[in-house]
């Protein structure tokens, strides 16, 4: 069965149970169509440069990220700042906590994938009693997972054959809805 490559990587961990997977993407993204700005006498895409008011176009080793504080006032962050702020991998999901996967509003759910046991021995038994016991259960387990230097809350539930985890977004992320629906 060809699924692609993993985007990650690591372990599922209930208790004392840890069982190495790799996690897909469920959702095919390339079915979107883009666009692309095309200068109509000539036919070419347009080309986009970086300038800066009153200085004109800038090399790229000239640029710097920077955080504003203010209207007027921009802190400049270097390369090692932001990367000392990266959340380290632990390669692993501890699943804490299980609830009826009705009890996550809708708002919560950002992007589903596909947790695969790697292929290792021991790996599809212990995948397998997770999966059923959660099904039985009628729940799904709570975790978290860095990926790319960000932890994300997610939710693992069976599904089919196999486990959904389900990227959440954390309540600070979700607007109130009585700021747009008032009385």
């Amino acid at each position: 069965m060809a699924r692609g490559r993993a985007m990650w990587k690591g372990h599922l961990r209930l208790s004392l149970v840890s069982i190495p997977v790799e996690l897909y993407n469920a959702v095919e993204s390339a079915a979107s169509i883009s666009f692309n700005q095309i200068h109509k006498p000539s036919g070419r895409r347009i080309n986009y440069t970086k300038t800066v008011a009153g200085i004109g176009e800038i090399k790229p080793e000239d640029i710097v990220k920077g955080y504003a504080v203010s209207k007027d006032t921009l802190v400049l962050i270097e390369p090692e700042e932001i990367e000392a702020l990266r959340v380290e991998s632990r390669k692993t999901i501890e699943l804490r906590e299980f609830v009826d996967l009705e009890q996550i509003d809708a708002r919560y759910f950002e992007r589903p994938y596909y947790l695969v046991p790697q292929d290792d021995e021991g790996a599809a038994e212990g995948y397998l009693v997770i999966r059923e016991a959660l099904k039985r259960a009628g729940k799904a387990g709570l975790g978290q997972v860095t990926i790319g230097g960000r932890e994300h809350l997610v939710a693992i539930a069976p599904v089919g054959r196999g486990l959904v985890v389900e990227m959440l977004r954390y309540a600070s992320e979700v607007r109130p809805e009585r700021s747009y629906f008032g009385d």
